[in-house]
């Protein structure tokens, strides 16, 4: 069974920065692209940013430039270094695994708790 547990939340200050990792167990990174999703309380879920089995990444424009995902394949891990933090940016964070094969199944992790305060 597939499983995505993710770890790396906590509190911070603004402007200082965290770093969140997703490590996937029961299958091989290599098969699934990989993101991860926040939502913060009263708001929808929302995408931060993506990286397919290839590499390639995108990012939603409010963390453009202070967000950086990356994946190793060797250690079933994506992660998410996230700098330059604001209040905005609290949320809880989601891991998602979306097979590269069409018909299979997605995953999501249980989430991390980001929270940005003074």
């Amino acid at each position: 069974q597939v499983q995505l547990v993710e770890s790396g939340g906590g509190l911070v200050q603004p402007g200082g920065s965290l770093r969140l990792s997703c490590a996937l167990s029961g299958s091989i990174c290599s098969i699934y692209d990989m993101g991860w999703y926040r939502q913060a309380p009263g708001k929808q879920r929302e995408l931060v940013a993506i990286i397919n089995s290839g590499g390639r990444t995108n990012y939603a424009d409010s963390v453009r430039g202070r967000f950086t995902i990356s994946r190793d394949n060797a250690l079933n891990t994506v992660y998410l270094q996230m700098n330059s933090l604001q209040p905005a940016d609290t949320a809880v964070y989601y891991c998602k695994a979306d097979p590269i094969l069409v018909g299979g199944k997605n995953y999501w992790g249980q989430g991390t708790q980001v929270t940005v305060s003074s």
